[in-house]
């Protein structure tokens, strides 16, 4: 399916992207670990998000996410070297997480001859999977190495998300509250608006009620000056998910918006009741 000649696409868990989408455009997905105490997991290989929001919410601990080794990731190179001469890995925010640094440490490593571009999408969730979708989407094509590394870095910079949280616990604790800190201490009974600008979290608001903050992302979304691609994801509320789609349906195609699971790596630092909107400005 995937010929000689076309350029493979590799990115990180924290990209929630669907499994079902990133087999369809031949996307290679390495997992990050969550850990709960001495047990650990690889995220989406080991740990299904169903089985990660029941552990975090009865576990008495707070789960924590490490990357993999370089040389995991430099063995899926070297994997995807025995049918391409080039690849394109995208990666969580690498203000948000250190995989980034890892994968150029795996580029370092690499036994094999194959051309690895490396780029950081800065951001996370769909907002980083959206921009993986694209480069995908480009490879697929036929396109260049050079073309498609710059196309992602370029869809990058017009990623928008929009996270409603019920609490900011998570992202406290797990150290990746950033510019969101401003938000902190009036967590109870507040549902803060949480994005991620110049690859760090950052605060967009807060609403008493779960209802008004999700028209806050509502109205974050249209005021958009374009959108090219769509997705809302969840972490245990598949209802209200699917609500607000339809509800986007009216200023985007409903049926060309993409529907994720906050992948455990993520679900980590925002918690089992988030709702998220990711865009890409374009037509």
């Amino acid at each position: 399916m995937w010929g000689f000649g076309v350029v493979r696409i590799v990115t990180d868990s924290p990209a929630d992207i669907p499994p079902v989408l990133a087999k369809e455009l031949g996307i290679v997905v390495i997992p990050l670990y969550v850990r709960f105490g001495s047990e650990v997991y690889r995220d989406g290989v080991d740990l299904t998000p169903d089985e990660f929001y029941r552990k975090l919410v009865t576990n008495r601990s707070l789960p924590v996410t490490s990357t993999p080794a370089p040389g995991e990731i430099a063995q899926v190179y070297d994997t995807l070297a025995e049918e391409t001469e080039e690849i394109v890995s995208i990666h969580v925010s690498s203000k948000l997480s250190a995989t980034y640094e890892v994968a150029l440490q795996a580029r370092e490593q690499m036994k094999k001859k194959c051309r690895v571009e490396l780029v950081d999408s800065m951001s996370g969730a769909m907002g980083e999977g959206l921009v993986v979708i694209a480069a995908a989407k480009e490879a697929r094509k036929g396109t260049g190495l050079e073309q498609v590394a710059n196309l992602a870095r370029e869809a990058a910079l017009k990623s928008h998300v929009y996270m409603c949280f019920d609490t900011l616990e998570f992202l406290r604790r797990g150290g990746r509250i950033g510019r969101a800190q401003a938000l902190l201490g009036s967590v109870l009974k507040v549902n803060p608006i949480i994005g991620v600008k110049d690859g760090e979290t950052h605060p967009y608001g807060r609403e008493r009620s779960r209802a008004r903050a999700i028209d806050r992302v509502f109205d974050f979304v249209k005021s958009l000056p374009s959108i090219g691609e769509l997705a809302v994801e969840h972490a245990s509320t598949p209802d209200e998910a699917e609500a607000l789609a339809d509800r986007l349906g009216g200023i985007f195609p409903r049926e060309r918006i993409y529907m994720s699971r906050v992948a455990p790596a993520v679900g980590v630092h925002v918690g089992p009741h988030v709702i998220a909107v990711s865009a890409l400005e374009g037509q």
